[in-house]
């Protein structure tokens, strides 16, 4: 059911535009030599992006304080409109029963996209 839903998604349910943006956000952090980990990030979301069933974020017990100073800044910049994009998207696809599952999947999406430094994206069956 996860590979049917992760196509659909990826047809769809915009993952192939989210990880386009997200690839091109990376290629421009990693241009800037300074928000290299952010270009990790975005590439780290990009990922996701496209087949984000049967996956989950959890928080990495050893990201350090340098980390969250670096979310902050990533708040600032990108994670709040990226955050509020993944809501509004997720309210207007759970409008209807057939977005339901895209909708969450977006959901899903929001808690990484607004503070992605310090966080790891791992399969459901670890």
């Amino acid at each position: 059911m996860r590979t049917i839903l992760n196509i659909l998604w990826f047809i769809f349910g915009s993952g192939f535009l989210l990880a386009i943006g997200y690839g091109i956000a990376a290629l421009i952090c990693f241009a800037l030599i300074v928000t290299i980990p952010f270009g990790v990030a975005a590439m780290r979301l990009a990922v996701y992006s496209l087949w984000p069933f049967g996956r989950t974020v959890v928080s990495r017990p050893s990201a350090g304080v340098a980390s969250g100073i670096a979310n902050v800044l990533w708040v600032v910049l990108a994670g709040w409109w990226l955050a509020l994009t993944h809501i509004t998207a997720g309210i207007a696809l759970c409008v209807t029963i057939i977005g339901i599952p895209f909708g969450i999947a977006n959901f899903k999406l929001v808690p990484v996209a607004f503070w992605p430094l310090g966080r790891e994206i791992v399969e459901l069956d670890r």
